[in-house]
């Protein structure tokens, strides 16, 4: 058995910069679950960038100090010159080998084994792991990320994963070679894919989108501000945490101040500031991708060992398998490691964790860090950047101890 003040459950950007940060309160006794970087290597297809930009990419540290550059100076990994901007972005491989050396040289004696259950005790929670081991913690970080919440449309769900699965679950697209493949989207996630898809030779791939239009990042009134009005002009209408567009991105990165604003406006600006859009740098690789917008599917169904796609038009497609890039939807009660008991006395809203100041949840010393943290704090809490101030006051939180204050 284990005894501690805190634990840490994930190890990617949120759990490691969460660790990083309760690790510099002297005399904390933190410990530390997770396979350092584990979705983003396993779960992202080889060969895709980094859509934030250089500033947005780097995980927090209380110091300052574990730093692309500074990982780029230890390791002599380096990145091209102008790598993080729009026109050349980090390549997921770097990003994961920067995380795994940011766990190096930040939390070095991380457990690697698996956590499969959390629950209430007297002492604060009993986390048990899978070798039969435990741990009673007075507080507990919850930073396992959004694996769970893989969001699978209702017309796919019930075909197997050999014709249609979400893009989180192919990271080689090669093995696609010669195939055809439909893809469902029209954010990030879906266009990457048919980018890769398309390069990586298979027989023929197309994207079919709800949307009407795509929203192409980097547009030439975004072009305008970021270099033909000046670095003052661009700082300005710009946080460097890269959320949101001009003049809302300032507001996105101060959650402290959005959480304040009225229900109805905070939801207007998430929806605004995180909308499906695409970097403009995919646009070439798309240039001879057939894109169908405006299109919803109606129906799915397995036609041997393809499967035939119905949209709202008519029109038919029949392919070897359908890649879903439809995003993510939270729901806490998805995450399998809390006990039925803390599922069922947190308090959430439409799957989102309702959260008190220091991300902590309505069951005193649990805190929920990264896109859970959404509905609570903004946008910002599903991205890299965010991570900085979640683990700045998740350190606030636990320095006042758990009488409230903060």
């Amino acid at each position: 058995m284990i005894r501690c003040d805190v634990t840490v459950v994930g190890a990617g950007p949120y759990g490691l910069a969460s660790s990083a940060h309760l690790r510099s309160i002297k005399g904390l006794d933190v410990h530390t679950f997770g396979e350092p970087m584990s979705f983003w290597e396993r779960n992202m297809p080889i060969g895709m960038f980094l859509r934030s930009n250089w500033t947005a990419t780097q995980i927090a540290d209380p110091n300052g100090a574990l730093t692309l550059e500074a990982y780029q100076d230890a390791t002599g990994d380096r990145l091209p010159p102008g790598s993080g901007t729009a026109a050349r972005p980090v390549p997921i491989e770097t990003f994961v080998r920067y995380g795994q050396w940011y766990q190096r040289e930040a939390v070095p004696n991380l457990d690697r084994r698996k956590v499969t259950t959390i629950e209430k005790d007297t002492n604060g929670f009993r986390v048990l792991v899978e070798d039969g081991d435990e741990v009673i913690s007075r507080r507990v970080v919850v930073a396992v990320g959004i694996g769970s919440f893989a969001w699978i449309p209702a017309e796919f769900q019930h075909l197997p994963v050999e014709l249609a699965a979400h893009t989180s679950k192919h990271r080689d697209l090669n093995k696609f070679a010669g195939k055809d493949v439909l893809v469902i989207g029209s954010g990030q996630s879906a266009l990457e894919s048919a980018a890769l898809l398309h390069e990586g030779g298979v027989g023929h791939t197309e994207v079919i989108g709800r949307a009407r239009v795509i929203h192409w990042l980097g547009g030439v009134a975004s072009r305008t501000l970021h270099h033909g009005m000046g670095k003052f002009v661009k700082k300005l209408l710009y946080a460097p945490t890269d959320v949101g567009p001009a003049g809302i991105s300032q507001l996105m990165a101060r959650p402290n101040l959005v959480r304040k604003l009225p229900r109805w406006l905070q939801d207007r600006l998430r929806k605004r500031s995180v909308r499906p859009a695409g970097a403009r740098w995919l646009v070439e690789r798309l240039r001879d991708v057939p894109i169908k917008l405006g299109a919803k599917v109606v129906s799915a169904e397995a036609v041997g060992d393809r499967v035939r796609v119905k949209l709202d038009d008519g029109s038919e497609r029949t392919v070897d398998h359908v890649l879903l890039g439809t995003g993510y939807k939270v729901d806490v009660s998805k995450y399998e490691l809390f006990s039925p008991e803390i599922k069922q006395s947190m308090n959430r809203n439409n799957g989102f964790p309702i959260l008190k100041p220091g991300l902590e949840t309505s069951i005193d010393g649990l805190h929920i860090l990264g896109a859970p943290a959404v509905w609570s704090f903004g946008p910002l809490m599903q991205f890299v950047s965010g991570a900085r101030y979640a683990s700045a006051a998740l350190v606030r939180s636990v320095q006042a101890g758990s009488n409230g204050k903060h």
